[in-house]
């Protein structure tokens, strides 16, 4: 609610805190940094490692192929959104955990109907 000066007083709901010091919506006690700081940034890395492998077989060699490497690498990705807990899903985590799991399980299933289902061109 505005006041006759101009301020804003916060809603009662949201704790006066800054967002780095939140987690899943509750404060976080003085910790100390954590290096690396999750494991989800390394398995996101080695999911996008084996992406541009996937993409290179698809661009250099076979598509079957490469697509089937990064549908691999998205569902390796799901996995490991799933058994991470929010806190050390790094950039895994976007949304929520199940909504995550569900896109990247979907578009990583999606590569391999598509490299099991596309006919072979002519010529």
């Amino acid at each position: 609610m505005e006041e006759p000066d101009g301020t804003v007083e916060p809603p009662d709901d949201v704790p006066p805190v800054s967002a780095e010091r939140l987690v899943d919506g509750e404060e976080v006690l003085d910790e100390p940094r954590r290096y690396p700081s999750t494991a989800g940034g390394a398995f996101y890395l080695l999911v996008l490692a084996v992406s541009v492998i996937g993409i290179g077989v698809v661009v250099w060699g076979d598509w079957r192929t490469g697509t089937r490497w990064v549908g691999a690498a998205l569902a390796f990705g799901a996995a490991v959104r799933v058994v991470l807990p929010s806190r050390d899903a790094g950039m895994l985590a976007v949304r929520s955990k199940l909504l995550d799991a569900l896109m990247l399980g979907a578009v990583g299933a999606a590569f391999f109907f598509l490299a099991a289902t596309i006919p072979n061109q002519p010529g």
